[in-house]
């Protein structure tokens, strides 16, 4: 057995540089950082492997859009899978609206009253709805002629103002699936549509048949899960149809004994073929908005 080393930070060292220190201790936290810091890096610069990101949680809300955009700008991966609640609140930012810094102790009966909404100790101003009903009201013909999720998503891409997750992925040809889009201001926005009579012929089961394709056309597939939930599952069961992913990093606060999706760890996946048993993983147990920006500055110092 390898003994534990004793980590040391001194003045001056780059990230990666710590990010060694903890493959060199090796267990618990450090031991799960390092190697998903080295998984994703492998998935990556493999020519290979088609990644596929699932994405859950309030992450614009806590700050992390721009990670976001930065890992689909730098081509990092090759098909995005979010949730509505992601993209309501990533085209509220780039229409001009922001989220605020708060308290999670606040009096919430008058924050309602003060107009703001609440996740925990980020605000949004519950007015961003009346502009965001304006803005897909002003470009409904455009986005009545997709006929599934994915498509009306890189529409809406495409006319989205100022940076994006959304435009980012339209730029960069990533396509961006939203298997419950339904459940979130946007698809608020698009029942209000139909309420007026407008018709939105969105096939919501047709994005099945085109992931599962993209899985099965790689080489080799590699997973990279923020959080759980439907982006996890939708990509997961696209993994049955093909050998499995090869690679997988998961980042998620959430425990594996209950039995959800979203705690469950990686290797489970093996049992229904969604995973290469011969593949490598990591399973990291940590507050994505620690996480993220600090794997995102390790892989910039050794992927660009």
């Amino acid at each position: 057995m390898k003994p534990v080393h004793q980590v040391k930070i001194t003045k001056g060292m780059s990230v990666y540089q710590i990010v060694e220190e903890l493959e060199k201790a090796g267990v618990m936290g450090a031991g799960r950082f390092s190697r998903a810091a080295k998984i994703l890096q492998k998935m990556i610069q493999d020519k290979e492997c088609t990644v596929f990101f699932g994405q859950a949680g309030a992450m614009v809300p806590g700050g992390m859009k721009q990670i976001i955009i930065d890992f689909l700008q730098n081509k990092w991966v090759d098909v995005f899978v979010t949730t509505g609640a992601t993209l309501t609140h990533d085209i509220v930012e780039a229409l001009g609206f922001k989220h605020y810094q708060g308290s999670a102790h606040d009096n919430d009966e008058k924050l309602h009253k003060q107009g703001y909404d609440r996740m925990w100790d980020s605000y949004m101003q519950n007015n961003v709805y009346e502009k965001l009903e304006k803005f897909f009201q002003e470009n409904k013909e455009l986005l009545m002629q997709a006929t599934s999720i994915r498509e009306f998503l890189t529409k809406l891409g495409s006319i989205t103002p100022k940076e994006s997750i959304l435009r980012t992925a339209h730029d960069n040809n990533i396509p961006i699936f939203c298997p419950a889009l339904a459940d979130s201001g946007i698809g608020l926005m698009i029942w209000g549509q139909l309420e007026k009579g407008n018709n939105f012929p969105i096939n919501a089961f047709s994005d099945i048949k085109e992931i599962i394709r993209r899985s099965l056309d790689s080489k080799k597939n590699g997973v990279f899960y923020v959080g759980g939930g439907v982006p996890k599952n939708f990509i997961q069961q696209s993994m049955q149809f093909s050998k499995g992913a090869y690679y997988g990093v998961q980042v998620s606060t959430d425990v594996p004994h209950y039995g959800g999706s979203s705690g469950a760890p990686l290797h489970e996946g093996i049992s229904w073929g969604k995973l290469d048993p011969r593949g490598e993983y990591a399973d990291l147990y940590c507050d994505a908005t620690i996480a993220l920006p600090i794997l995102h500055a390790a892989l910039l110092e050794k992927i660009n």
